[in-house]
């Protein structure tokens, strides 16, 4: 590959910067035009076609699983009493490209907080490959799409090995840029805002000219319910906060056949979408319960068994329309979890990548829609029909009514990878 930096080292005292876009758009009703990943990414990133159907390693969607759990606890002490919403593969993805420039005690602490089970990075590089091209759809009824940029300070001789391996093994598009000049920051919001559907724009705060680099991870999502739509009725109903105080919010209301499971604190359901190999699920904490007490049994170990415990039933579901977006400072969150060394100056290890740079933000932006078709009109539409429910005796009919602050993760039903997971206290 052509070196676009210049022969002359220039090391610069300011930090590496790692941003995080991250996007998740829910079109329950439809598919909208698919996002032109070639644009997105390197030219490399066809490349990984030839590894989409090797078998992902389970320990690395265990361990992302375990963070995903990790940042999520973390995250909801930082914002309670908010709807919060994260996606973990978008956090997993651009934490592993950092690691392959980490060293000494950067690396270890960045392991740890990642649940890395296979701590070599060109293993790690490998996994994550199989993985992202596994995970990547682009069919009629549902999309997945994940992209990464790499935005570097053209002053700046960042190593080329990282160079390679980022475009190598993650498809990252690799762009020398003069943070200094006022058309660096139109570029990066307008890659961001094509790479995400145009869902997410304005990212890039007021750039600094002695920024080392900009990385910007983006996972979008869009899917159609796998059942017909016109099994949806949207009727107004009253939503109960957290204070007692109610509202009332167009509900989706659907009656079928559904992968169910109960329990003494809670009800939970599976919303499949398209083929079915992905779905929503919605754990709603019962009247007796609440969603602070639903957080302190949400581990890697309990979801395990939950999910591992639906059965099909019949039974009647009514779920709140939702349109959220969201800007997470992921800074406090990952040094907590331990990863403080990598935001300071003076200790930071990220040699691998240029000499004498340290994270300085790390950020992740959401933007989640779920609802019917004509959702952005104010006014509530009702259907016409209903799924006919077969008459059987004796058969236990459950109902569900998310009217009171739940918990929802959008899972990947063949690897068990957690798309998004997050909260609704208030949905808007």
């Amino acid at each position: 590959m052509k070196n676009r930096w210049p022969k002359k080292r220039i090391v610069l005292a300011a930090g590496l910067t790692a941003f995080l876009a991250i996007s998740i758009w829910f079109a329950i009703t439809a598919v909208k035009p698919a996002i032109d990943t070639w644009q997105c990414t390197g030219k490399v990133s066809r490349q990984l076609s030839s590894i989409s159907d090797q078998t992902v390693d389970p320990k690395l969607v265990a361990g992302n699983r375990r963070l995903s759990f990790k940042l999520f606890s973390q995250i909801i002490k930082d914002n309670s009493g908010k709807n919060v919403f994260v996606s973990p593969p978008g956090v997993a993805l651009a934490l592993s490209m950092l690691y392959n420039g980490a060293g000494g005690e950067t690396q270890k602490a960045m392991a740890k907080v990642l649940e890395l089970e296979v701590t070599e990075p060109n293993s790690l590089n490998q996994a994550n490959a199989i993985w992202q091209a596994g995970l990547v759809r682009k069919e009629p009824e549902i999309a997945i799409s994940l992209a990464d940029s790499i935005w570097a300070n053209q002053r700046v001789l960042l190593k080329e090995e990282f160079i390679q391996m980022a475009q190598d093994l993650y498809s990252a598009k690799v762009t020398a840029v003069d943070f200094a000049s006022p058309k660096t920051k139109p570029a990066i919001d307008s890659w961001v805002y094509h790479c995400t559907g145009g869902k997410i724009s304005g990212v890039t705060d007021t750039l600094q000219p002695d920024t080392v680099m900009f990385l910007i991870s983006t996972v979008s999502f869009q899917g159609m319910w796998a059942d017909s739509l016109k099994e949806i009725e949207t009727v107004e109903l009253p939503f109960t906060l957290s204070d007692g105080r109610k509202k009332q919010h167009p509900f989706m209301s659907r009656e079928g056949w559904y992968s169910y499971y109960e329990n003494e604190q809670l009800q939970a359901v599976s919303l499949p979408y398209g083929d079915r190999r992905f779905s929503l699920l919605v754990f709603l904490p019962k009247p007796t319960s609440s969603l602070d007490k639903f957080y302190k049994n949400l581990t890697s170990e309990n979801w395990q068994r939950w999910i591992t415990s639906f059965s099909v039933q019949q039974g009647q579901i009514q779920l709140p329309r939702l349109k959220q977006e969201s800007d997470t400072d992921l800074n406090t969150t990952l040094t907590a979890l331990g990863m403080e060394v990598a935001f300071d100056r003076g200790r930071a290890d990220f040699s691998g990548m240029a000499p004498r740079v340290f994270i300085d933000r790390i950020k992740q932006k959401t933007f989640v829609e779920i609802g019917d078709k004509g959702a952005k009109a104010p006014a509530v539409t009702r259907g016409t029909a209903k799924t006919a429910l077969p008459n059987l005796p004796n058969a236990k009919i459950f109902q569900m009514i998310a009217d009171r602050p739940f918990f929802c993760a959008i899972i990947d039903n063949r690897t068990g990878t957690i798309v998004l997971m997050g909260s609704v206290v208030d949905p808007q």
